[in-house]
């Protein structure tokens, strides 16, 4: 089960936005997140914000698409009521869970939706999260004719051992299947991975990297496997069942990757992300790293706009309730202050191939560029240029990058 929301201040039951918010908003991306938060099973790794049939409390799947409709609706009105300029959606993201749980036809009225009440950008980004044995050509045909233009495949491994240790259910084989199908329905594809799985060697990692290439995606996302507290994969570990995670064979394996994707043809332009070229970023994504707006829509979804952050309620019946009630879903909201921001800031853009303008770090981020560079982490070339990227040790080891950005004390 997903943690606690954060504290802060209860969101207002109109969801209205100080003025603050909406200050220079022309001149930011917009995009759309809908979280659909239901799972057949939930896997040993998930700490997020989902939920199988049992758990719903009184509340069914097929009553939620409505629900994330009024949602839309609402943020609409918000928008609009807050002197928000109108902007169309440049992305929109159906993340979870899993989505394609849902009925394409679903999937495809919520878009439907987001198409009425905001309007979508020529090109616009439109992305779903699937599992491989969560759709079909049919389905996946649907979903491209009402507008989606990308699906995100959760693979996590060609390696049933390791699928197994992460309580995943498809079979590996079915993921050519679905790539097929996809391409056949003219959808773009990403296929996700998760390495540093408890009992997975490098020989395990090269297979599921092999089997990546040998698809051809647009896109390949590569996460370490982060164990949650509350998680049963952290509870297994604990009691011995399983391994800790092995930091050192971590970096060997994502150094792995970063060598396979790239004689492959993918350049990373995300710590944990490659694409083809620069077309097959994810734009979505993009906008969270560049601090860009989102409205998030359904049960303990996030959204941001000009420096507020708020959040929805967590269970779908708690959820239900408050759209159903004809108030904004939202239960708590914080104020980013400035020092947060430039946090945020220097975190996110830290992260992406383009980096972070030297010039626009304090004087402490500004003196520590220089050690960076001589302990290898940042690249000389393009800090001279003025720019602070990381090389690829420097992603290794980006955290440590970014405390040295940020608390460098120039004596």
């Amino acid at each position: 089960m997903a943690g606690p929301l954060p504290i802060a201040d209860p969101a207002p039951s109109d969801g209205l936005l100080p003025a603050s918010a909406v200050t220079d908003a022309a001149d930011r991306a917009f995009g759309v997140y809908v979280h659909v938060p239901f799972c057949r099973v939930r896997c040993g790794y998930c700490d997020f914000n989902t939920y199988t049939a049992g758990e719903l409390r009184g509340v069914t799947q097929a009553g939620y698409p409505d629900q994330a409709i009024e949602e839309i609706r609402l943020a609409r009105r918000v928008l609009a009521a807050s002197a928000a300029p109108e902007r169309t959606a440049q992305t929109v993201f159906f993340g979870g869970g899993t989505p394609t749980l849902l009925p394409a036809a679903d999937l495809v009225r919520m878009l439907a939706a987001i198409r009425d009440e905001f309007g979508l950008d020529d090109g616009a980004e439109v992305t779903t999260e699937a599992n491989p044995d969560s759709v079909g050509p049919d389905g996946l045909r649907r979903l491209a004719e009402g507008g989606f233009t990308r699906v995100s495949f959760g693979m996590q491994s060609a390696v049933p051992e390791v699928l197994a240790a992460l309580d995943r259910t498809h079979d590996p084989a079915r993921v050519p299947l679905v790539v097929g199908w996809a391409r056949d329905a003219g959808l773009d594809v990403s296929l996700d991975l998760i390495y540093g799985t408890p009992g997975e060697s490098l020989a395990d990692w090269r297979t599921s990297l092999e089997a990546v290439v040998a698809e051809r995606p647009d896109h390949v996302s590569a996460y370490a496997l982060i164990v949650e507290d509350g998680t049963k994969l952290a509870r297994r570990i604990r009691r011995g069942e399983l391994a800790p995670i092995d930091d050192d064979l971590a970096a060997d394996m994502y150094e792995l990757a970063d060598d396979l994707l790239g004689a492959a043809g993918y350049e990373w332009y995300e710590v944990s992300n490659w694409a083809t070229d620069a077309t097959n970023r994810s734009r979505h994504n993009l906008g969270y790293w560049r601090g860009d707006d989102w409205w998030g829509v359904g049960p303990g979804a996030h959204s941001h706009v000009g420096g507020i952050r708020w959040w929805n309620a967590k269970h779908p019946a708690a959820y239900a309730e408050r759209i159903a009630a004809g108030v904004s879903p939202a239960v708590g909201r914080e104020t980013l202050d400035a020092a947060t921001r430039e946090t945020e800031r220097v975190l996110l853009l830290a992260r992406i191939r383009e980096g972070i303008e030297v010039a626009s770090l304090h004087a402490g981020g500004r003196h520590a560029v220089a050690g960076l560079i001589a302990d290898g982490l940042v690249d000389a070339k393009n800090a001279l240029a003025g720019r602070v990227t990381l090389t690829r040790r420097g992603r290794l080891l980006a955290d440590a990058v970014v405390r040295r950005l940020l608390y460098t004390v120039v004596e």
